[in-house]
């Protein structure tokens, strides 16, 4: 058995490797502000304070070693530099989340490996991974820090649907257009292929990279091998919503630069979802034989339906997205009539 410190460990990506790890048997350890500690299962210990106060972390985690520590909520190199001052000469392996926004846009292939350059012109948020990972391989190279860099794509859990067009309250308000007949705003022809990932399976594979040898200096992507068009995702959403999604197309570049500030579609979009990319995870399944995501969209978005249904705390209204998407529909069909219209 494992000792392991997660930095973060109750959001949408690593609550479910959480559930795992405690369910295996591992000594695990949450370092975080304690928000959401009543879902944390009772054998994990938390230690509940800011990661950026150093002397609350080391009052908390004493002299501890740690076989893993990972590192969910490292955004900027600020915050990375300060983990390899924390944890040098006190874990075997630093897993880095990273994000596989990461990678080149506009992309060159379709075709992903983690050998793919990584270079992100749209989305600052990308970046910053970016910068993160240089840091940490260059800590590997040079003083053998114990990194393990792994690339997240659009991965899910039951608390949201996944759309690609919504506003800072989340995906409810997509689902209530469904829900009322309106139109639902979806990028480009909704022709592009995209991967979206059940956090459970993703934990599979993530888990399999702790204390595994031929993870250290290395980089992973864990992903499901569906691949499905965004027409065919909002008509799942709709599906699991009992109704028959009304989608309207208009093109990612437009919707980017008429956007609020907040919904920050031109990484969101044109640095990401609105690109084709199909995940190549054969490293990962060299390095954890067995591993397969085995959850499909449709089984998964009904989950998420379900759950979201049943916790009306999750359904959040978002008037003024709703009246942005109003707006946008109303411009192009005005455009539309205007141009067609003979002189």
């Amino acid at each position: 058995m494992m000792k392991i410190l997660m930095i973060g460990g109750t959001g949408t990506i690593s609550s479910a490797i959480t559930r795992q790890l405690a369910e295996s048997g591992h000594e695990l350890w949450l370092l975080n502000r304690g928000t959401r500690k009543q879902e944390v299962p009772g054998s994990v210990k938390q230690v509940i304070a800011d990661i950026d106060d150093t002397e609350a972390v080391l009052a908390g985690l004493g002299d501890t070693q740690f076989d893993a520590v990972c590192e969910f909520i490292g955004f900027v190199t600020e915050q990375v530099e300060r983990d390899i001052r924390l944890f040098r000469g006190r874990t075997r392996q630093y897993v880095y989340i990273s994000s596989a926004s990461a990678y080149a846009k506009p992309v060159r292939s379709p075709y992903i490996t983690e050998g793919t350059a990584l270079a992100n012109p749209h989305w600052q948020y990308s970046r910053n991974k970016i910068a993160c990972e240089e840091l940490l391989m260059k800590e590997y190279r040079e003083n053998g820090f114990p990194v393990t860099i792994v690339r997240p794509s659009h991965t899910y859990c039951e608390r949201g649907v996944p759309v690609s067009i919504h506003g800072p309250k989340g995906s409810w308000p997509v689902l209530e257009r469904m829900l009322e007949g309106k139109p639902v705003l979806v990028h480009g022809d909704g022709s592009s292929l995209w991967t979206l990932t059940w956090n459970e399976d993703f934990a599979r594979g993530f888990i399999g990279l702790l204390g595994n040898p031929k993870a250290i200096g290395e980089a992973f992507q864990i992903m499901s091998d569906e691949q499905l068009t965004w027409d065919q995702i909002y008509e799942c959403v709709g599906q699991a919503l009992n109704t028959t999604p009304r989608l309207y197309h208009v093109a990612s570049d437009f919707l980017a630069a008429v956007c609020p500030k907040d919904y920050d579609l031109e990484g969101n979009l044109i640095g990401d979802k609105a690109a084709t990319v199909i995940f190549d995870c054969t490293k990962l399944k060299r390095a954890v034989p067995g591993f397969q995501a085995t959850t499909r969209f449709d089984e998964g978005v009904r989950r998420c339906v379900s759950y979201i249904l049943a916790h009306p705390e999750l359904q959040v209204d978002d008037p003024e997205f709703d009246q942005w998407c109003d707006k946008v529909i109303e411009a192009q069909e005005q455009a539309k009539k205007m141009i067609s219209q003979p002189k």
